[in-house]
């Protein structure tokens, strides 16, 4: 009988901003939007040779009442240009960005990722996201929003349409020195054609192939249509699923999706979501860990939470006292505007029922309730805690490793860095240096000529 390989772990960093996840009040939290809390965070990740650096996108202030969220105004800088200026400030580390394929166009996405991979000498990817709702729509030329089988038929398409361009300069049209500029051994270098259902688009794409052919691809759909989208046409799949059963469970009923789409196991990295409280031993941490859930959860927030729920305006309510008496507005005209929570509760007179319930049986406020509701922290505990605890989940097939999401902003990853990482490079299962140029390398996928000519030969 022969043992199961030991898997080598992949960790990623997650740029916050400010949100439920941060403790943007705390003295030690720096700006969200400085150019130099994007380059200290990028440079811990790379000290600590992790595989990437990963940012979100907004593509509008969230709104609760008609007004701006407060966990919001300090607004969402551009994706593109953060990761082309961290680019200059890393070597190794990957780029990793959220666009969305809602409201972009093939052509503009393909361009910048290129280009952005070339810069970085081939460590770019690209979070290929959709958009549900017309709030966000109403920033753009075509406004409203694609039902969901629509937003994945496009989404669809528009990686394929994207792989095009990429793929256009390929082959014999391409001078193997490109330092001097010329480009061209015939005009053929960039032509397309695409004619689909959403995209009839054709010329010449002007970007040269990049060093790694194309972006890694990164998916974050938990739906049914997502969970396909990632096992066709995904290189890494962002999961919320980091706990030991739903993550097993999630893991199994993606990576058994590859086959039907002559893909192996090795060629979809699942890589949860993951939050951590360090402390010298489990008790301080776990300490700790109440105190940043308080932080992060003040009066004001517990209040906007339950509004997610109730639809209603409470600000008239002491979060510090007992829940509203009243149900929830189940209207689809929502308080909340450009928030996922409010399609998070299928049922809210449902969730109300049990949260009064649950309120009442502990005696829980509204800002206790919203605390221990909320979302814990993944990893709670000392370097020596942690450590294990992540090693033991991914050989445990939870994941193929974590995207870290610290409290603190730009300088929670530091004691990851410097206290878990040497641990779980002792135990062999985390890179002491990196072995390649590219993103590619640091994920073991295939450059796409390479994986071209593997199936050619199969």
């Amino acid at each position: 009988m022969t043992s199961k390989p030991i898997k080598q772990i992949h960790l990623a960093a997650h740029f916050p901003g400010v949100n439920n996840t941060t403790v943007w009040s705390d003295p030690e939290a720096g700006s969200h939007i400085e150019f130099s809390s994007f380059a200290h965070f990028a440079r811990t990740a790379e000290r600590a040779k992790f595989d990437f650096l990963f940012l979100a996108e907004g593509l509008r202030l969230r709104e609760q009442g008609g007004k701006i969220y407060d966990l919001d105004v300090v607004g969402r800088p551009d994706t593109f240009t953060i990761l082309a200026a961290l680019a200059a400030v890393t070597e190794h580390l990957g780029l990793t960005g959220t666009i969305n394929s809602t409201f972009n166009e093939p052509y503009e996405v393909a361009r910048q990722f290129a280009s952005l991979d070339h810069l970085s000498g081939g460590r770019s990817a690209w979070n290929v996201v959709t958009s549900w709702d017309a709030f966000t729509g109403e920033n753009f030329r075509r406004g409203g929003f694609l039902p969901q089988d629509e937003r994945y038929s496009r989404a669809k398409e528009f990686l394929a349409t994207t792989n095009e361009l990429f793929d256009s300069w390929h082959g014999d049209e391409i001078l193997a020195d490109q330092a001097t500029g010329t480009f061209l051994r015939d005009a053929k270098a960039g032509s397309f054609v695409h004619t689909g259902r959403h995209f009839d688009i054709h010329g010449q794409f002007n970007v040269p192939r990049s060093p790694q052919g194309r972006p890694v691809i990164f998916q974050a759909g938990d739906s049914e249509e997502g969970r396909e989208f990632a096992a066709s046409s995904a290189d890494a799949i962002f999961s919320r699923y980091a706990t030991l059963d739903a993550g097993r469970a999630f893991y199994q009923d993606v990576k058994n999706r590859l086959a039907k789409y002559g893909r192996s196991h090795d060629q979809l990295l699942i890589l949860p979501a993951a939050s951590f409280v360090l402390g010298d031993t489990d008790a301080e941490a776990e300490e700790l860990a109440k105190q940043v859930r308080r932080q992060q959860v003040s009066g004001a927030t517990a209040i906007k939470h339950l509004e997610f729920v109730w639809n209603r305006d409470l600000s008239s309510y002491d979060p510090d006292g007992p829940l509203p008496d009243i149900d929830p507005d189940v209207s689809d005209d929502h308080i909340s505007k450009g928030r996922a929570q409010v399609r998070m509760y299928r049922d809210p007179l449902a969730t109300a029922r049990e949260w009064r319930e649950l309120a009442a049986a502990n005696h829980w406020s509204i800002r206790d309730l919203v605390i221990e509701t909320g979302n814990r922290q993944t990893f709670v505990g000392s370097p020596q805690t942690i450590a294990k605890t992540i090693d033991d989940y991914v050989q445990a097939d939870v994941s193929d490793g974590f995207i870290l999401a610290p409290h603190i902003t730009p300088g929670g990853l530091d004691a990851f860095a410097d206290t878990v990482v040497p641990l779980l490079q002792e135990r062999g299962v985390f890179r002491t240096e990196y072995e390649g140029p590219t993103l590619r390398h640091h994920l073991g996928l295939a450059h796409p000529d390479e994986a071209s000519d593997e199936r050619v030969a199969s």
